[in-house]
Formats: C-alpha cells, sequence, structure tokens
C-alpha cells in the first residue's frame, strides 16, 4: 500500500497516472484531507511507501498559517509515522530554496521555499532516523496538466505559452528575457527519477543541467505552435524577487546531497507538451 499526497495537483496526478498503470493499491491524500486524514487512517503498518506531493504551492501566497498547516505540519506529522514505522518516503522538496544565490546558498524568496527549507532541514537533522528518504528539489517543472496552475498565474511558461497561443495567437514576454534562464524539467522524467532512480537517503536537485531563457521557450512554442512574441515591461513587483538563473549541478561541494540529472532534453520536452496546439 503507498501513501500518495497532492495526487490532484499536476505533478501528483502524473505520479497517481503511473502507479495507477502498475496496478499499485494507492492511498490518496489531498489538502481539503489533511487536518482529518491521522484520526482516520489507521493501517499504518500495511504502508510500503509514502510519496509526499502534496503542498501549498504558491508563490506568492501571504498567509503564513496555511503554509504552516499545509506544509510544514502535516509534513512532520506524516514523517514522524514513517519514523515510526519504518515507511521508506520520497517527497518533494523544491529549487526555489536557492532564491537568487544560485547555489551558493539558501536565500528562499517567499513562505513556500521557506516551508520547504523548513522541511529539508528537518530531514538533514533526522536523516538517520528514516528507514530510508529522499527529497527532490524540482526545478522548473512543466508538462500537461497544469491548466488549474495556468489559472492561478503559477504554471510553467511553458503551458502558459501554448495557452496564449491557444486563446490570443502571440506570447507575451517580458523584456530582457534572454538574460533569464531556467532548469526546465518534464513532468515525465520527474515521475521516472522519483520511482525509478535506486539513490541513498538525502536530498536531490532534479533537472536537466541544460537552462535555457525564456526566450528560448518562447520561440520554440512559437515553431510548434504558430503564433508570434510581444514584449511587455519587466513588472515592478517582480523586481529584486525575480531568479535569473536556475541549474542543477552534477557536482556541489560542501551540501549534503547528490544532484540527478541529464534526462530528456528541454526542446525534446517542449514538443511532448506542445502537441496537438
Amino acid at each position: 500500500m503507498i501513501i500518495l499526497t497532492g495526487y490532484e495537483g499536476f505533478i501528483g496526478s502524473h505520479f497517481l497516472s503511473s502507479l495507477r498503470a502498475q496496478h499499485k493499491e494507492v492511498v490518496c491524500v489531498e489538502k481539503h484531507e489533511v487536518t482529518t486524514f491521522f484520526h482516520k487512517f489507521d493501517l499504518w503498518d500495511k504502508v510500503t511507501q509514502i510519496i509526499h506531493m502534496g503542498a501549498n504551492s504558491s508563490t506568492v501566497g501571504k498567509d503564513l498559517r496555511d503554509y504552516y498547516v499545509y506544509n510544514i505540519d502535516f509534513t512532520l506529522r506524516l514523517f514522524e509515522k514513517a519514523i515510526e514505522y519504518q515507511i521508506p518516503v520520497k517527497y518533494a522538496s523544491s529549487a526555489s530554496v536557492y532564491g537568487l544565490n544560485g547555489h551558493d546558498s539558501y536565500n528562499p524568496l517567499n513562505y513556500y521555499a521557506l516551508s520547504k527549507l523548513t522541511i529539508d532541514y528537518y530531514v538533514m537533522d533526522n536523516l538517520d532516523k528514516f528507514k530510508e528518504i529522499q527529497g527532490y528539489r524540482f526545478f522548473n517543472v512543466y508538462g500537461t496538466g497544469e491548466d488549474k496552475k495556468i489559472l492561478d498565474n503559477q504554471s510553467s511558461p511553458v503551458s502558459k505559452f501554448i495557452k496564449q497561443i491557444e486563446e490570443r495567437g502571440y506570447i507575451e514576454l517580458f523584456e530582457g528575457s534572454d538574460e533569464f534562464l531556467r532548469d526546465f524539467i518534464w513532468v515525465g522524467d520527474c515521475v521516472d527519477i522519483v520511482l525509478y532512480e535506486d539513490v541513498p537517503s538525502g536530498i536531490y536537485d532534479v533537472g536537466t543541467s541544460k537552462p535555457v531563457s525564456f526566450q528560448y521557450v518562447a520561440e520554440k512554442v512559437v515553431e510548434n505552435c504558430g503564433g508570434e512574441i510581444r514584449y511587455i515591461p519587466f513588472p515592478d513587483h517582480l523586481k529584486g524577487k525575480y531568479q535569473n538563473f536556475t541549474c542543477a549541478k552534477e557536482d556541489f561541494p560542501g551540501h549534503n546531497y547528490i544532484t540527478v540529472a541529464e534526462y530528456l532534453n528541454p526542446e525534446d520536452g517542449l514538443v511532448h507538451t506542445s502537441e496537438g496546439c
């Protein structure tokens, strides 16, 4: 029996599809259930793995209590059960913990990133208590199924640009987007890495180590879907809070995690995502 949180979300839904395709027995837990789950569920001795993908993933939210309830308190209670019953854990962290500092140090710029780093610190401090635990710092994940994230303006630029082409016939791109580079990774690779990579307990970067610019992404979407690019001024409210560069690196000395990298390259992943547009 596998516990899967966040199964209704973008990344979690892909995990659910993969697990169901393997005919796994899955207990699904979504955000609205976290305050009652521990009162209702009592089959911990039957659980063989916890895959924790659920969270308040908004990077612009201001309700600190909400992030605490869903991203910290629930996670800690879940991990305490994992320690008590010695259940292997795989969970989603985020590359947002690095903020504007690249890989030199942690610099969370919002409550979401701060909540993820808090859990990472807990895991690193208690690593030896778990039977097995892997945390995955996903970089810029994209793929099909981002509809709700698009509505919340929290989707990857890949899906956002495709949607703009479908609705308007053009992409709105910030001026200077050729200087903003991200390590974009296809959601299908994230699922395969988490489910099938045999790695020791620790915290891992998950990316391609091949960052590309927003300009590149927009051009590829136009190439695959048609339309054009229109440039707009960079918003004032994002200045100083916008990452200029992200990249999962193969070697980051001084930190206690290993990087998982080199999967589907960005151009191939863009083709997967924009098929049929």
